[in-house]
Order: structure tokens, then sequence, then C-alpha cells
């Protein structure tokens, strides 16, 4: 019970920087309207999922609930997709190039027709 109080913890303090890093980002774009603030957090979130995994890996830093409350809970709030780019990352890593092709693929072609279909689930009168 103690990692899921954690983990929520995190997950707030993941969101809040998420909503304070895309607000900031918005206002400093000025206007332009290309999705700026997703890349970037995007990619910085998988740049620190990297690192993390990569200190936990080769110098066991993470106790159980440390790397559910970064991992699932902070990485989780701020970003879902710094878990997608690392899991895609595990399987190249171990070889399993046709299970990251297909995961990635399904990810994104399944994601996008789930976004289409719930809209228009949700416009259908």
């Amino acid at each position: 019970m103690e990692k899921v109080w954690w983990v929520g913890v995190g997950g707030f303090l993941g969101s809040a920087a998420r909503y304070g890093l895309g607000g900031l980002i918005t206002r400093l774009k000025a206007g332009w309207t290309f999705p700026l603030e997703t890349l970037i957090i995007n990619l910085l979130g998988c740049l620190v999922i990297g690192w993390l995994a990569g200190l936990s890996e080769s110098r066991g830093l993470f106790t159980g609930a440390t790397r559910a409350f970064l991992f699932i809970g902070v990485l989780g709030g701020f970003t879902t997709f710094s878990t997608f780019g690392y899991e895609t990352f595990q399987l190249m890593r171990g070889s399993q190039w046709m299970s990251a092709a297909l995961s990635a693929g399904l990810q994104l072609v399944l994601g996008i027709g789930a976004v289409w279909m719930g809209h228009v689930l949700a416009t259908a009168r």
C-alpha cells in the first residue's frame, strides 16, 4: 500500500511539472501552432527515464518504492511516452526487433485510431 501512496505523490508532482512546463513553453512559442509543448515534454521524459534506468542498472541506486515513485509516479504523471520509449528501447536492446517495431506501430496507429474513435463516439448524434 505504501508504493501506491508514493506513486500517487509522484503522479501529482509529474503532472504539476508537465502543466507548468507546458504553460511556459506555450508562452515562449508566441502563437506558433505546432504542439512543441508535447514534443519537448515527451523528449525530456524519455531522456530522464533513460538516465534514471541507466543509473538504476549500473549502480543499483533505487529501491522498489523509489523506482515506483520515479518511473510510474513522477514520469507517468509527466508523460507516459517516456515509458513507451523505454519499453521499446528494452525490446531493441534485447534484439527483439519485430516486437519493438510492432509495439511502436501499434502504439502509434491504434493510439491515433482510439483518439479518432473516442471523438466519433463523443460527437455522434
